[in-house]
């Protein structure tokens, strides 16, 4: 998909309402749960409005103490209540927060591995009881609601064995690529780009939940225009067809 003629005529009247007129190199705090639509829109922003944009991919927990530690940042991408409380800190200006798309949570195979029934709470029970081990990130979102969900369903105590936890999405999505976990929970945007896994299925319906990516520009940001013109970005028509592909629902 191309962009870049769109957003330069939209760029081309908000710069010259802002005056900014030179390159600006923006630095990103991005959520892994955004990745995989920032990577494929940041550079269409680039080519577009000439500005540089320097992305740093983790966990939004991982993030959220970083800024709260003095880290310098333009924009930043985290959960909901984490952006909040950074607002309510002073380090995310207010008039930006801007939630840019919804990850439902699912859960994710090797590639061309068996794959069981999860379409109701009681099949997706049983799969889960039926596996011989399931991967999620323990410091994430859709693995801090994972774990909860066990309790919620009665079988953390029959799963506490099978479950392993690791430290980031990324390693979960390697380990189930490599055969290492047989079932991996991770929002559905983080698991489509895993080479060799593949989406089994979304959690039931009934048992859903969804991690939410929102922006904000610092409140201390050095290219504030730039910064809200790439957040405006994100949030433009031209960027719903790739937020979509990428599994996630517009904010």
């Amino acid at each position: 998909m191309r962009v870049g003629g769109w957003l330069m005529a939209v760029l081309a009247v908000t710069l010259v309402g802002t005056g900014q007129a030179g390159a600006a190199e923006i630095k990103v705090l991005c959520s892994n749960g955004l990745r995989a639509v920032m990577q494929e829109l940041a550079p269409e922003f680039e080519r577009a409005s000439g500005h540089k944009v320097l992305v740093r991919y983790g966990l939004a927990a991982a993030f959220k103490q970083q800024i709260d530690g003095g880290e310098a940042f333009d924009v930043v991408v985290l959960t909901p209540p984490l952006i909040d409380d950074a607002i309510k800190r002073g380090l995310v200006a207010a008039d930006t927060r801007s939630t840019i798309g919804r990850a439902g949570i699912g859960v994710a195979i090797r590639a061309g591995g068996p794959r069981p029934d999860i379409g109701s709470v009681e099949a997706f029970k049983s799969a889960l009881l039926g596996a011989r081990s399931v991967g999620f990130a323990k410091e994430g979102a859709s693995g801090t609601y994972f774990a909860g969900l066990l309790g919620r369903l009665g079988i953390a105590d029959a799963m506490s064995q099978k479950l392993k936890p690791m430290p980031t999405g990324v390693e979960v999505g390697e380990a189930v690529a490599r055969g290492e976990v047989e079932l991996a929970v991770l929002p559905i945007s983080e698991i489509l780009p895993i080479q060799g896994a593949e989406l089994l299925a979304p959690f039931p319906a009934d048992v859903q939940s969804y991690v939410v990516m929102t922006a904000g520009v610092g409140a201390a940001a050095k290219e504030r225009d730039a910064a809200t013109d790439l957040i405006r970005f994100l949030k433009s028509p031209a960027a719903l067809p790739v937020i979509a592909k990428k599994g996630m629902e517009p904010g």
